[in-house]
């Protein structure tokens, strides 16, 4: 059974290489925010489902960014097909390569799925916003890409 994070727990940090040939660190984006960050997670770059998620979080960066919150994209593609899928769609938000599913499943973010009656291991789509304090403010596990964004400005208040 995978353990999910509740509202209150202690966020695990995490330093992953992104898609531009750094890294990002759960810590370093907290302290460059207001409210907090938005870490996502995601099965596969250039999948539909997967680029409609991040096209809907590219397209509310601004706004996010605005109100004081930092995106941050996390899956367990290599870095250079994040790379490539960062190009493709004009991601702006940094895409972390998670290859060892160390933070996947540090978040709750892997363990068992069922598609079309067979079960398997894997990427269970979840959202887990972290305030600066690196404690959880909000998570959301076995999310739809569409509307997924507008779900979370909902609970975060920022859309009336």
């Amino acid at each position: 059974m995978t353990t999910r994070l509740e509202p209150g727990d202690k966020a695990p940090d995490f330093t992953l290489p992104t898609a531009d040939g750094a890294s990002v660190s759960l810590a370093d984006l907290a302290k460059s925010t207001d409210k907090g960050v938005i870490v996502y997670f995601y099965p596969a770059a250039a999948t539909p489902g997967c680029t409609k998620e991040a096209c809907d979080f590219r397209d509310s960066e601004a706004s996010l960014l605005g109100a004081g919150y930092a995106v941050v994209g996390i899956s367990p593609d290599k870095v250079a097909k994040l790379a490539k899928f960062a190009e493709s769609e004009a991601l702006t938000f940094p895409l972390a390569s998670d290859e060892d599913h160390a933070t996947l499943e540090a978040y709750g973010a892997w363990g068992e799925k069922q598609n079309y009656g067979k079960t398997y291991v894997g990427v269970i789509r979840s959202t887990v916003v972290v305030n600066p304090d690196l404690t959880v403010a909000e998570s959301f596990y076995n999310v739809k890409a569409t509307g997924h964004v507008a779900r979370i400005r909902k609970v975060l208040g920022l859309d009336s």
